[in-house]
């Protein structure tokens, strides 16, 4: 029988979770709660294991808004880095939900069910923050956070462009502001295709390029699956 997959997306607001064929089909459609107030990690696993109770899966995918590398966290920026860092939360989730479980930054499990696997790609979501993830020929590569990286006037993407600067500046100044940050990642990064993710992605009112794809969290789904096949 082939294997089951938890599918989680731990959020800044949210937590989502789903299960997936082999295939990458929704099984159990997504059900969300809300983050909790303290985000430390006792309260989150706590939260998904309530959330996950009724699930029938044979092993679990995450996809975590901070850095991470081999299932341990190293930053968590809108959870709060002093509670995470260090945590290999690929364990403790096997400890919690009792499978076999493989975490990756949030951007990385979203851009995998995205990506068309050819060529050189990067994912970005609009969200909290600005989530970036890379891929050649459909592997995904080492995760960086441009997130961190000053972007205008000593701010760095997630202050110049993350919702609480949509919601100070409205949405045609941030939209001049996602202009010109989309021209300085064209240039830095020459990519092939461009994934923009993310609730925000939906307040872009300017014409993409055309090798600019906008995609939402039930286009990028497998990447659950994917994750597994890396």
């Amino acid at each position: 029988m082939a294997a089951i997959t938890l599918s989680i997306d731990i959020g800044g607001s949210k937590i989502k979770a789903c299960t997936l064929s082999k295939s990458g089909k929704i099984l159990q459609e997504y059900t969300k709660v809300p983050t909790p107030q303290s985000a430390n990690p006792k309260n989150v696993l706590a939260t998904i294991k309530e959330l996950v109770q009724t699930f029938k899966y044979d092993r679990v995918s995450a996809g975590f808004p901070g850095y991470v590398r081999d299932g341990i966290v190293h930053t968590a920026p809108n959870l709060g880095t002093g509670y995470w860092a260090g945590i290999n939360l690929a364990e403790e989730l096997m400890v919690t939900l009792g499978k076999p479980a493989r975490v990756v930054n949030d951007a990385d499990l979203l851009g995998l069910g995205c990506v068309s696997g050819k060529g050189f790609e990067m994912m970005t979501t609009l969200g909290t923050g600005f989530g970036t993830a890379f891929y050649l020929e459909g592997k995904v590569l080492p995760h960086l956070e441009v997130a961190h990286h000053p972007i205008h006037k000593g701010q760095d993407y997630d202050a110049f462009i993350g919702e609480a600067a949509y919601n100070e500046i409205g949405k045609k100044k941030w939209n001049k502001r996602m202009q010109y940050v989309l021209s300085v990642t064209k240039t830095v990064f020459n990519y092939d295709r461009l994934y923009i993710g993310g609730g925000l992605s939906r307040k872009l009112d300017f014409k993409l390029d055309d090798n600019i794809i906008l995609v939402n969290n039930i286009d990028g789904i497998d990447g659950g699956v994917k994750l597994w096949e890396q």
